[in-house]
């Protein structure tokens, strides 16, 4: 009967996924700076490039418009059609 030993056996194994897990990493990263490089040529990346660019919320503002939708107070449909229109507006600039 061979000689097993199971310390050796799960020392190896383990080894073997460590090893997958560096190649899959290696090949994560390369993917992800191919994406990176090409981003800009692509309308989603354009689009992203804007949104990043977006100023910061201001939660006081974002906090007063809640109070007023919550009384009733802010004319939603008008101030929307606004909003909208000056989104596509910065879309297709």
């Amino acid at each position: 009967m061979p000689n097993f030993d199971r310390d050796n056996y799960l020392e190896n194994q383990y080894r073997e996924v460590e090893l997958g897990n560096i190649d899959l990493a290696q090949d994560e990263d390369l993917v992800m700076e191919q994406i990176l490089e090409n981003i800009n040529a692509t309308p989603i990346g354009q689009v992203l490039k804007k949104i990043a660019s977006l100023p910061e919320v201001r939660q006081e503002k974002v906090l007063d418009v809640r109070q007023l939708l919550t009384e009733g107070r802010y004319d939603l449909p008008e101030r929307l059609n606004v909003v909208l229109d000056k989104v596509l507006e910065d879309l297709t600039a």
